[in-house]
């Protein structure tokens, strides 16, 4: 066969070839400089082949570098990227190849990174951390071997990234409400029950008694007035319920209604 015309197409790289005076098929730049594409040259039924197989691979391997070039991606994600652009597997997974080869594409590190850029910046715990890269298609055993390696001061830090903006709670909520939700916020965030508990402790909450009382003080009142029109009997036992239920002791509700947090003559004024 023979090449009969070389025509760029209107899209900027790709020209179309022409066999005998009939298209055949169409070919990046680099394709057509790499076999030396011209008019009157010779081909045979394996040099077209092997000349759209190159191009199946260099469109691949373009693609997926242009990909990659914003930020990391996985394994998974350049091959699902591909797929979408209408890639062959075969092309798809050569291009993956050579881009593992150049050190451009490796899931270890991918993992490393995403950790690392987590325990700096970021709010998630291991097990949201494992839950995403898994998403990603990276596999599992290999995340969670990355993930053990952290050390848990590392952990520390990041929890108390996600609570810092419930700590002005303190002398609203009771201690034990507050650190209630900060535990139901870590869990959200993908860190165990043991660890959550740690990272709590850690804000030395339990040790701020001015703070209770506040909170105390400012519960109470708010509990006052939801229930202020029952009789005293039944608006006493509301406010124990609702008290108790928002993680005060029986002697701190007792102390209230007695009126040692605020004089329960002033309560009317609210």
């Amino acid at each position: 066969m023979l090449i009969t015309k070389v025509s760029a197409q209107r899209r900027p790289g790709r020209y179309n070839i022409f066999l005998d005076g009939k298209y055949a098929f169409s070919a990046s730049e680099k394709t057509v400089a790499e076999f030396v594409l011209l008019k009157g040259k010779e081909l045979n039924d394996q040099q077209v082949e092997e000349i759209r197989q190159f191009d199946a691979d260099a469109k691949a391997s373009d693609l997926a570098a242009h990909f990659l070039s914003y930020e990391p991606r996985t394994v998974f994600e350049v091959l699902q990227y591909l797929k979408k652009h209408e890639i062959s597997d075969e092309a798809a997974n050569s291009a993956v190849s050579q881009l593992n080869e150049l050190g451009y594409l490796d899931d270890q590190q991918y993992v490393k990174l995403f950790i690392k850029n987590d325990l700096q910046v970021g709010s998630d715990g291991p097990k949201s951390l494992l839950r995403k890269l898994t998403q990603k298609g990276v596999d599992p055993e290999l995340s969670q071997n990355t993930l053990d390696e952290v050390d848990e001061n590392d952990w520390l830090n990041v929890g108390q990234r996600v609570i810092k903006s419930m700590i002005h709670q303190a002398g609203k909520l009771s201690q034990r409400e507050l650190g209630r939700k900060m535990k139901t916020k870590l869990l959200m965030h993908g860190f165990d029950s043991g660890i959550s508990s740690v990272i709590i402790s850690a804000l030395d909450l339990a040790e701020d008694e001015d703070l209770q009382i506040e909170a105390l003080k400012k519960q109470g009142i708010k509990a006052y007035k939801r229930f202020r029109r029952f009789d005293e009997r039944e608006r006493n036992f509301k406010i124990k319920k609702y008290l108790f239920s928002h993680g005060f002791s029986s002697s701190e509700i007792d102390a209230f209604l007695n009126g040692e947090i605020i004089d329960l003559a002033e309560l009317a004024e609210y």
